[in-house]
């Protein structure tokens, strides 16, 4: 069966969309881009298989397809900025087997300017068509939510920005097969900034609720009881929760590498979020001195090492920078993680809880750093000889909350 569209970049971005493709009766081709996080169960790959979906065994099967979806990472450069290399590859792969008419949306995140500016004169360069004239060229920024089960492709608006109008329509018609609405911008620099806030307004309200956190703690006030009240306010405000350190795909852009149009407001709160590991670390010590121990020697049992709950994503999780600076410490260092069988930290094994009960109740201190549905956090309060609650999940009074 020839594929209507190709999937180019399987990881967090792509495979999603490959999903809702296929779920949609779209027959899908995925491209991969080389190694790239985000996997699929034996049964999901076995489910996208029987309704249409297939791997790549060629470049040339990208000149087959009438949509072509980039979604290659765009990972955090050594400038700061976001490394745009394996959208680059991508696009001059996908250009020299491109044929007209073909439909080419860009979904990774990238600053705004780099579909005009970047991916189309790699497009027409390759192929030597013209975008705009000879094939359409859009952007949409990726809104997916792993592990979200209320918002779906299905039921999550697509924003879409093209060259040209007739672009843009290309585009939603595309879309329109996915979702139930789509909702046009007025080109791609206007789609790509959509996604540069969506980005930011999530780091900076992460930052700030984080800052709250270390106040409300030296004011010995309950953070999560202000959330709750706050969160009953029907206008102006909307609830996020302070924990360990910000993980995820969606890198915030300060857009440093361009001169005199830094975010100072998105650059602070990076600084914030990144100190979040490092305050963690001072709690646990702090407690651990509290009840008579140090951190040298000390067992300590991290719960949870996954950037999101109930997934096995690991990108960009606080956990590792957390166990690196306990084992600076001295501290002896295990963990235990329904959906991680093995970890490594500094390309050393971390030991494993094979128990989790009689782990926590071995542990001098048990951080829960993810809240996975499966812990019973009432029954590991009550297990735990010391439980630090980087959540605030566990019920009121049962653990030491961040």
């Amino acid at each position: 069966m020839p594929a209507d569209l190709a999937v180019i970049g399987l990881g967090p971005y792509g495979l999603p969309l490959a999903q809702a493709a296929v779920a949609a009766g779209i027959p899908t081709l995925g491209y991969r881009t080389g190694p790239e996080p985000g996997s699929l169960s034996p049964a999901e790959l076995r489910r996208m298989l029987a309704a249409g979906f297939r791997h790549a065994t060629s470049p040339a099967e990208l000149g087959r397809v009438r949509t072509a979806v980039l979604c290659a990472p765009t990972p955090r450069g050594a400038d700061g900025g976001l490394d745009l290399s394996q959208v680059e590859s991508a696009a001059r792969t996908l250009a020299a087997h491109m044929r007209p008419h073909t439909t080419v949306i860009l979904e990774s995140p990238v600053p705004p300017g780099t579909t005009e500016d970047v991916l189309r004169p790699l497009l027409e360069e390759g192929s030597g068509l013209r975008a705009g004239r000879d094939f359409h060229l859009a952007y949409s920024p990726s809104r997916v939510d792993p592990g979200n089960r209320d918002f779906t492709p299905a039921n999550t608006p697509q924003v879409i920005g093209g060259l040209t109008p007739a672009c843009t329509e290309s585009a939603a018609a595309f879309y329109s097969r996915l979702t139930d609405k789509v909702v046009r911008a007025r080109g791609p620099r206007e789609a790509e900034t959509v996604q540069l806030l969506e980005t930011n307004f999530r780091h900076v309200n992460i930052a700030l609720v984080n800052e709250m956190a270390v106040l409300c703690h030296d004011l010995g006030v309950d953070l999560w009881d202000v959330i709750r009240c706050a969160e009953t306010k029907p206008f102006g405000f909307q609830a996020f929760r302070p924990g360990p350190g910000v993980g995820g795909h969606s890198v915030p852009q300060d857009l440093t590498p361009h001169p005199g149009r830094t975010l100072r407001m998105v650059e602070l709160a990076q600084q914030v979020n990144n100190q979040m590991p490092r305050y963690v670390i001072q709690r646990a010590a702090t407690l651990l001195n509290e009840h008579g121990k140090s951190a040298r020697g000390a067992r300590v049992l991290l719960l949870g090492v996954t950037y999101k709950a109930d997934l096995a994503d690991q990108q960009s999780t606080p956990a590792e920078e957390i166990a690196v600076r306990l084992m600076s410490l001295g501290a002896s260092v295990s963990y235990h993680d329904p959906h991680i069988p093995s970890w490594n930290v500094l390309d050393r094994p971390v030991p494993r809880a094979d128990s989790l009960y009689e782990a926590a109740a071995d542990a001098d201190l048990t951080i829960l750093l993810q809240q996975h549905r499966t812990y019973d956090l009432q029954g590991l309060s009550v297990k735990a000889q010391l439980l630090l609650d980087t959540r605030g999940a566990t019920p009121t009074g049962a653990a030491h909350r961040l």
